[in-house]
């Protein structure tokens, strides 16, 4: 009887719609009477529609039918199905199956898309929902599951693809879990063979890479051969994700690009407080997911993984080389490739990457040290809402900054909250001189910097969060760079030809640069915001001055 016990709606996750919006949805779809035992949506299926229970009840099961069947939750009269993936096209996560007989309302996906840009109250109230079902299952361990050895880099790398593409897992470990073994062998899959993904619906991929990962899952993987565009976006944090909107919605044939996932840096953070409009805050992930519906809704085209290699001018276009030997062939380039967290210069740093250190504090990572002493090193904005995230997983917390002032670059509202968590300990003037441990990490020596004093402290885990190097590398000798790799742009950059470069264009005419890839750009997730949807106006007043405002189409 349990199993018919309704799940109470948490946070807004399984809202029940009022007769008005059942009303709406019902001019657009169809009733279908359910038996029990009826799929309504299968495990692994892509472009399933969107189900409004009317009458009795229906539960969602992950792995319906096997030995490691799972009850997520049930919801009667009033409650819709579904999740985040019913928008994004990803294969569904688990099973719907009624399990007392009623009625449905069938709404197809584009109906759906169709009355909500009508209805923004319903559309928000849908979106908000499968967001937070979304985070539920992450923090469930649901869906896809990765089974590796926790020091395979393999294993490490398909984990935090998952995890920075909010691709919910759950790692089996082949060390630890008695059960990993049972399994390998079931599925006839030898040891040197792993890590190994198994997906939604049962498929097996034995150590993808990550766009094979990417395809299995439903996520936009680039396509390979050649295409063209108006405007290529390279990197899809803030500034490419907010030019992903306004050039789509202005008619561009815009496609981003990124090498792991839309949200960049940002996109790791587990709390955002001071973006305007967000008052009670919001993460990086969920931002970065609104801001993808939204860029696609207006016709923005998104590739990942795809990984730029080069740039190249090719007569009046410029042409982006990827790794796998494809290209991209667009009119206009903003590169936002942002810049990713410096590493300790420390000994051993490598050999403990692999297992126990990290550059960003998602639920993820999170889980994985839960009740463990961890370490967070850094003094911003990044390190003080990692260590604020962590206070709930983590035993003990010591945040070691290098100078002696927690206000001096963090916001002084997240500042005073990191003082009083009671699991932080602030270690100031501190510096990490090495990293100790046999298997994974165990401790780390710190110094004091202004006494020379040294001890060791306990951590099973190292989060870091200095500094920032930019992802340039792609583009030496194509744009012009400051001597810390970042772009320079407008009256910095000496551009080819009469007219000096617009403000946020580079050294090559019809190449911009946005975010924190660009010299002098302000590291805040508004400002990068801010700079995407400045580098669309000055795209078009390039592309009209060119004399080439007939838009392209991608082939």
């Amino acid at each position: 009887m349990n199993a018919l016990i309704e799940t109470p709606d948490r946070y807004g996750a399984y809202p029940r719609l009022s007769d008005g919006q059942i009303g709406a949805l019902e001019a657009r779809g169809r009733r279908r009477p359910t038996q029990v035992g009826d799929v309504l949506i299968r495990e692994g299926d892509e472009g399933y529609d969107f189900f409004v229970v009317l009458a009795g009840k229906v539960a969602n099961v992950e792995g319906y039918g096997t030995p490691e069947e799972r009850l997520i939750s049930v919801h009667g009269a009033g409650r819709f199905l579904g999740e985040l993936s019913l928008l994004t096209g990803q294969a569904a996560f688990f099973t719907s199956v009624v399990r007392e007989a009623g009625e449905v309302l069938d709404v197809p996906v584009d109906a759906l898309r169709e009355l909500v840009a009508q209805e923004p109250a319903l559309g928000d109230l849908i979106l908000r929902a499968y967001l937070i079902r979304r985070s539920i299952l992450i923090g469930l361990g649901a869906g896809i599951r990765i089974v590796g050895s926790r020091y395979s880099p393999d294993t490490r790398r398909l984990r935090e693809f998952a995890a920075r593409n909010r691709v919910p897992y759950r790692w089996i470990d082949l060390e630890n879990d008695r059960q990993a073994e049972t399994l390998l062998r079931r599925l006839g899959v030898r040891p040197e063979q792993t890590p190994i993904v198994i997906c939604p619906g049962g498929q097996v991929l034995r150590n993808p890479d990550n766009a094979e990962l990417a395809r299995a899952v439903g996520l936009p993987a680039p396509q390979g051969g050649e295409a063209t565009c108006d405007l290529a976006i390279v990197g899809a944090g803030p500034a490419g994700l907010a030019a992903a909107v306004y050039g789509a919605s202005e008619g561009l044939v815009t496609v981003a690009l990124d090498a792991v996932a839309t949200g960049g840096q940002a996109g790791t953070a587990s709390q955002i407080e001071n973006y305007l409009g967000f008052p009670a805050g919001i993460s990086g992930g969920e931002l970065a997911e609104r801001a993808v519906l939204q860029a696609e809704k207006f016709g923005a085209q998104f590739s990942i993984p795809a990984e730029a290699h080069g740039l190249d001018t090719r007569e009046d276009s410029h042409v982006i080389r990827f790794a796998d030997g494809s290209e991209l062939c667009s009119r206009t380039v903003l590169i936002s490739t942002g810049a990713r967290y410096r590493k300790l210069p420390v000994p051993r740093l490598e050999e403990f990457e692999k297992t126990s250190v990290y550059y960003a504090a998602t639920t993820a990572e999170a889980l994985v040290c839960r009740n463990d002493p961890v370490a967070v090193v850094g003094g911003g904005n990044s390190a003080g809402q990692a260590a604020l995230f962590l206070s709930r997983y983590a035993a003990h917390i010591r945040l070691i900054i290098r100078h002696d002032d927690i206000g001096r670059d963090m916001s002084r509202y997240l500042a005073d909250r990191v003082v009083r968590l009671p699991n932080v300990e602030i270690l100031l003037h501190t510096e990490v001189r090495e990293l100790l441990g046999r298997d994974g990490l165990e401790a780390l020596l710190v110094e004091d910097n202004q006494t020379g004093e040294r001890r060791l402290v306990d951590a099973r885990a190292l989060f870091v969060f200095i500094g920032a190097e930019p992802c340039t590398g792609w583009l030496v000798g194509r744009v012009a760079l400051d001597e810390n790799g970042f772009v320079l742009t407008g009256r910095d950059a000496h551009g080819s030809g009469a007219d000096p470069p617009s403000l946020l264009e580079t050294s090559q005419r019809g190449v911009f640069a946005a975010g924190d890839v660009r010299h002098g750009s302000i590291k805040r997730v508004a400002s990068a915001v801010g700079e995407g949807a400045m580098a669309v106006r000055l795209v078009w007043e390039y592309l009209h001055t060119a004399g080439r405002t007939e838009a392209s189409r991608v082939r």
